[in-house]
């Protein structure tokens, strides 16, 4: 057979290159900043200045044509200029409508015509023109490189794929709007650029096809890729014999573009003959070779005038060598193999093989981040980006709705099936309801039931303090009562000072019902101790040991059939742990999902997107589709594994009896609800108990004060009425009208004042001159209302206890009393005492509701106001018949028996 064809090198120099399309000069810098300043304002013309000048610039560099530049710079001002383009059109409407830039008008000159132009106050036309001189500008340089080498050929195959991508992109985005003026050229039609793109691409794929013979690439190899290259030929030469090209083209492109097609073809033939002769398939490479050798002369004879001489000679070589391998094929088909020749239409078409495609344009054309303009904003495009954020947001909620009900109905499953605390029950490891386990955690950072003895303690102190100043109380009265009587002895008439049981029989009164107040709050004590005593084996469960040790355990079967018990368990569990993972894979899908809409901005996209919204808005929401698919598959997954667990369940749950257990566990979880209610209600009805003594004791502290305010008010008098009596007993007498019935003396609940002589003894108790002002009666002003304990009524007091004297500044009310209800009004609690609402056994000392509101006092004896006058403590209004009787209290114990009329401390 003979050598490979030399077809390659005798070539290399024969391909077509695309001129640049020529412009007139404009100007883009005043139309747009008028327009600016128009409907903006001169301010943002000004800060804009910079990209005004920038587009200008980029408008004055394309006018000047492609020969004062080098090709990669060209190629880089024409991309640059066409992403400028993009924001222009997004913010600037330039059309011949009175409102929009009507002064600019576009005008390009055809690249294969120069005398035709087009002229159109369109933005398409200039970035139709500007794309064209992109991909003519990408095949200069392809056919600039050295293709004698095999680097020289790889970068020419590149940029004649960029070209193609170029071309390309002109016929999907921009050459159909571009021709819609009344003025166009064919050079910028879609028909132009398809052929166009189809020229590149076969030239690119014929640099490939040079370097695989440089390579030695097996003649099969080599004779695919030949094929591609006379099918894209062909495909540019269909579209060059139809309109509009049919007219437009050279002769001499026809010519060549014709010859190109049958060379390749012809190449094909031959490559892949040589492949059928080694394997001795004479007649189909017979076959071929004749095929190959009449494309070649029927292209030879057809071609129009103008075809360069270099392929008319390769034309000439390849057929030589075609009828040279066809006659040594024929002759040894009929000297040896003597087969059949098929005739060439019953031939399959010869394999191709395309390695080249057009290069993707999007990226590098992408305008979306360009800062040119970036400030302006037109209303459309902020409307539209709310109409796109709004359907983010509903794709990210519905889908984030789908992620949170499955976990839910995972966790409901799970409940119902008890998992997986049977599993953990049977290992040893069940742990307490989170509401159950809080409150027994509470429990036990209280001490647990044992603290509860060092409360009651406590109780106990707090009681003995309070009897031990009741006793001091009435020891001072006592001992004032006690001189008071021996003094009046021993003076008998001259001793004319009113009784201290007189005057203290308020005071008297209060310690009465402190003391009554005192014996009943230790009948509560006593029923709380009883309470601690009689539930200790109930709460005993409460202890600080861990309480998961009370819990029981789900025990293995007794005996076992098959030992399928672990198996059984173990498969239990990898499905539990699987659904564990789906959980996981779910939290981290709605992370992503918030993380892509935080990133997700198309607004530089959307202004300079030249296409529909809506299709931008659905390519860019398809970006959420493979999420919202891993959630589906997600969903479906957790679905055929619950229906997996709940088989298994049932099994685990027949062999290791889960029913009883249920009922042991349930039986547990209610002692121990029990036990802390009860603990509870102890726990309130001590600490109602502490704030009772609390409150008690500074209440007798106040009237123990006043006691002995009193008790020194009356030792003064009893000085200065003993120095008296004895200047009388003397006969000595003095004429300053001071005798012993002028005495003022105090009346319980006035401020000390030093005694002051008067003229005389005054007769009604009611008009008793003030020590300051001898001749006017003293104004009794109440005190301000007392603040009460919230939970204490102060209409209808739980108890009626004797109350402290109110300090003049308010009391703070404490927390858990209410002004109106008593708080003892609710049913008996399940383990209370009887008698008490909400089993709290105290209540704290309130002011009597005859005590709140009450007239002048009548200043018995015309006593002056000691020190520690409190108020509605003292000088209350007389008691009424019955209501209040006046018990003896002569020693701390025992205590009188509470008045009929008090309710007490857990009345019986």
């Amino acid at each position: 057979m003979a050598a490979p064809s030399s077809m390659t090198a005798k070539t290399a120099n024969v391909m077509l290159t695309i001129p640049e399309k020529k412009t007139v000069s404009l100007d883009l810098y005043r139309p747009l900043r008028n327009y600016i300043v128009y409907n903006y304002s001169e301010r943002e013309a000004q800060n804009l200045e910079d990209d005004l000048q920038t587009l200008k610039q980029f408008r004055s560099d394309i006018e000047r044509g492609p020969n004062e530049s080098s090709l990669p710079a060209r190629r880089d001002l024409l991309q640059n200029y066409y992403k400028a383009l993009c924001a222009v059109e997004s913010r600037f409407p330039i059309s011949p409508d009175h409102d929009h830039i009507n002064s600019v008008t576009f005008t390009w000159y055809d690249a294969f015509k120069n005398k035709l132009k087009a002229a159109q106050q369109n933005i398409y036309l200039e970035k139709a023109a500007v794309l064209f001189n992109l991909g003519a500008v990408h095949s200069q340089m392809g056919l600039g490189f050295d293709r004698s080498s095999v680097e020289g050929r790889r970068q020419g195959s590149h940029s004649f794929i960029a070209a193609a991508g170029a071309f390309a992109f002109l016929r999907d985005n921009v050459a159909m709007k571009a021709s819609m003026g009344s003025s166009n050229t064919v050079d910028v039609s879609v028909e132009c650029a398809g052929m166009l793109e189809r020229l590149m691409l076969a030239q690119a794929q014929e640099c490939v096809f040079e370097n695989s013979i440089a390579k030695g690439n097996t003649p099969g190899v080599c004779a695919k890729i030949s094929r591609q290259v006379g099918l894209f030929y062909e495909e540019a030469l269909a579209a060059l014999n139809v309109a509009p090209l049919n007219q437009h083209f050279d002769k001499a492109w026809l010519a060549h573009v014709q010859l190109k097609a049958s060379l390749f073809y012809a190449e094909a033939c031959y490559r892949y003959s040589l492949e059928l002769h080694d394997k001795e398939e004479i007649a189909e490479e017979i076959a071929r070779l004749k095929s190959g050798v009449n494309a070649l002369s029927g292209a030879r004879k057809t071609s129009p005038r103008g075809a360069p001489q270099q392929l008319l000679d390769a034309i000439t070589k390849l057929e030589a060598s075609s009828n040279l391998n066809l006659e040594k094929a024929i002759k040894e088909n009929d000297r040896v193999y003597l087969m059949r020749v098929p005739p060439a239409s019953s031939l399959p078409p010869l394999a191709a093989f395309s390695l080249v495609k057009p290069m993707q344009m999007n990226d590098i054309l992408d305008a979306s981040k360009e800062k040119m303009f970036s400030s302006l904003v037109p209303d459309n495009s902020t409307k539209a980006l709310s109409r796109y954020t709004e359907m983010v947001d509903d794709v990210i909620r519905t889908q984030t709705e789908k992620l949170q009900q499955g976990s839910e109905l995972a966790r409901v499953r799970l409940r119902e099936m008890d998992l997986p605390d049977s599993i953990l029950a049977l290992e040893g490891n069940l742990s307490l309801p989170a509401a159950l386990k809080e409150d027994v955690e509470a429990v036990q950072i209280c001490g647990g039931p044992a603290g509860l003895d060092a409360e009651m303690q406590q109780l106990r102190d707090l009681k003995r303090v309070n009897q031990e100043l009741l006793v001091q109380t009435e020891e001072l009265l006592q001992k004032e009562a006690t001189e008071d009587t021996q003094f009046r002895t021993q003076f008998g008439t001259r001793w004319t000072r009113p009784q201290s049981t007189t005057l203290t029989k308020n005071l008297q009164d209060r310690l009465n019902r402190f003391a009554a107040n005192l014996k009943q709050a230790a009948e509560s004590d006593a029923r709380i101790e009883r309470s601690v005593r009689d539930h200790a084996a109930l709460m005993s469960i409460l202890d600080c040991r861990p309480i998961e040790s009370a819990l029981p355990t789900l025990a293995r079967p007794i005996l076992s059939l098959d030992a399928t018990e672990d198996a059984i368990v173990g498969a239990l569990k990898q499905s539990l742990r699987q659904l564990e993972t789906l959980g996981a894979q779910r939290a981290g899908l709605e992370d992503v999902l918030k993380e892509m809409k935080r990133k997700d901005d198309i607004l530089p996209k959307l202004m300079t997107f030249t296409g529909s919204q809506e299709d931008l808005f659905r390519k860019e929401i398809a970006k959420y589709d493979h999420l919202c698919e891993e959630i589906s598959q997600n969903l479906e997954a957790q679905e055929q594994l619950l229906l997996q667990i709940q088989a298994q369940n049932d099994e685990f749950a027949s062999i290791f009896n889960l029913e009883d257990y249920k009922v042991s566990r349930e039986r547990i979880y209610k002692q121990i609800e029990a036990a802390i209610m009860k603990y509870q209600e102890i726990k309130e009805n001590i600490n109602e108990g502490l704030k009772f003594y609390v409150t008690l004791q500074e209440a007798i502290t106040n009237v123990k004060q006043q006691c002995s305010d009193f008790v020194m008010t009356r030792n003064m008098q009893c000085r200065e009425m003993i120095e008296d009596v004895q200047r009388q007993i003397s006969g000595l007498s003095f004429q300053d009208n001071k005798s012993s019935s002028g005495y003022t003396y105090p009346s319980v609940g006035h401020a000390h004042q030093p005694p002051r002589s008067n003229p005389q003894m005054p007769t009604e108790t009611g008009h008793i001159p003030s020590p300051s002002r001898p001749h006017q009666a003293p104004t009794y002003q109440p005190p301000p209302q007392q603040p009460t304990m919230s939970g204490y009524s102060q209409t209808s007091p739980p108890y009626s206890s004797p109350q402290p004297p109110a300090p003049p500044a308010q009391q703070p009310t404490m927390s858990g009393y209410t002004q109106t209800s008593p708080p003892y009004s609710s049913p008996q609690p399940p383990y209370g005492f009887p008698g008490q609402g909400q089993g709290q056994p105290y209540s704290h000392p309130q002011p009597h509701p005859q005590y709140q509101q009450q007239p002048p006092p009548s200043h018995e004896y015309g006593q002056p106001a000691y020190p520690g006058w409190r108020g509605p403590y003292y000088n209350a209004p007389p008691q009424q018949p019955g209501a209040m009787p006046q018990p003896p209290y002569t020693a701390p114990s025992p205590y009188p028996h509470p008045p009929p009329h008090q309710s007490g401390y857990y009345r019986q």
